[in-house]
């Protein structure tokens, strides 16, 4: 299992901050487009808990995954957290966390899995996914400073 960190400070508002991240149809937007990442279920316009989303992924070599998550906490403006139900993973669970400072919010990122204790799943994990997981957040890292500009 690991558990990995990322932060990143974004010159908006919390309102703007919550905004984008609590609606579900931006995932494609910050996901790396050679993932084919596609929200296969319909979504509301904000996350709520509960909320289960389907999606269809082909994070390498064209094979296709199916993946359900369920939004299972969540405090306005404060954080969200998904955990996978169904999908690649033995365990996933992303805890997105925004806190108010000087010019804008820090966004704050838990996000520990598991892809499983098999000899393919040390295989795996050892061959790409752990590159694969850091490529998806230093993308959406580039991504949201496209969007929302530089610190």
């Amino acid at each position: 299992m690991k558990t990995l960190t990322f932060e990143q400070f974004l010159p908006i508002s919390i309102e703007t901050a919550w905004e984008f991240f609590s609606s579900p149809n931006n995932l494609e937007r910050i996901t790396p487009e050679k993932m084919t990442f596609k929200i296969t279920s319909k979504v509301p316009e904000k996350a709520y808990e509960g909320l289960l989303i389907s999606y269809r992924i082909s994070p390498f070599a064209g094979l296709k995954f199916n993946w359900l998550t369920e939004i299972t906490h969540l405090k306005h403006h404060q954080y969200f957290i998904d955990e996978q139900r169904f999908g690649p993973y033995k365990l996933w669970h992303h805890e997105h966390h925004f806190t108010v400072v000087e010019g804008g919010v820090m966004m704050h990122d838990i996000l520990t899995y598991d892809v499983g204790k098999s000899i393919f799943g040390w295989f795996a994990s050892k061959l790409f996914v752990d590159k694969q997981v850091q490529e998806i957040f230093d993308h959406r890292y580039t991504t949201l400073e496209k969007i929302f500009g530089k610190a």
